[in-house]
């Protein structure tokens, strides 16, 4: 099973952190922290697999990562997992990303936080891997877009709620409302429409 999912830049600036398992803020931190100091010191010949730091479990688990330009992938996962199918779902992460990105970059994570995090979840929820084929991983973010663009976009969910509220069509505002011995008196809301 899946840990965690770490991605950070050359300089261990957390670009995308996502834990299966519930650990304090401060101890994510520190798991961040260690994890950069462990990938980055090792040389780009030795092999991307290794033992996981002692926050996050010793020897009971691993730290299998790529490094692609200026960003570090890292999945911490549990001995049950295949390195190398670790590896090949790292490859689909990115290349996923850089197909719905156009060339991914840093930036494309930093500004697009909640599109990386919709791809992320196609790939991998609750520790589980759900998808690995990138053309089906794509059709479905496609699908989120354009659901997006048929429906405005969330920015424009608080005008067009605002504006059905004023088209509301009632022919009088009724002034008193009458429920069993419940008598509700409504005042006047012509002042506010």
């Amino acid at each position: 099973m899946i840990q965690a999912i770490l991605v950070f830049n050359n300089h261990g600036k957390p670009r995308l952190v996502r834990f299966y398992q519930r650990f304090p803020e401060e101890i994510q931190q520190q798991i961040v922290r260690e994890t950069f100091h462990l990938v980055l010191k090792r040389d780009d010949n030795i092999c991307n697999f290794l033992e996981g730091g002692s926050l996050i479990g010793g020897s009971d688990y691993k730290l299998i990562y790529r490094h692609y330009a200026t960003l570090y992938f890292v999945f911490c996962v549990d001995s049950s997992e295949s390195e190398l199918g670790i590896l090949d779902l790292i490859q689909v992460f990115v290349e996923t990303l850089d197909k719905c990105f156009e060339n991914v970059c840093e930036l494309d994570l930093i500004f697009h936080m909640d599109k990386v995090h919709y791809i992320l979840q196609e790939v991998v929820m609750g520790g589980m891997v759900l998808e690995t084929n990138m053309n089906e991983i794509v059709a479905q973010v496609e699908a989120q877009n354009r659901l997006e663009k048929s429906e405005g976009g969330l920015s424009a969910a608080p005008a067009r709620a605002v504006s059905a509220v004023k088209n509301i069509n009632l022919p009088e505002m009724p002034r008193n409302i009458n429920i069993g011995d419940l008598n509700i008196k409504v005042p006047n809301l012509s002042q506010f429409v």
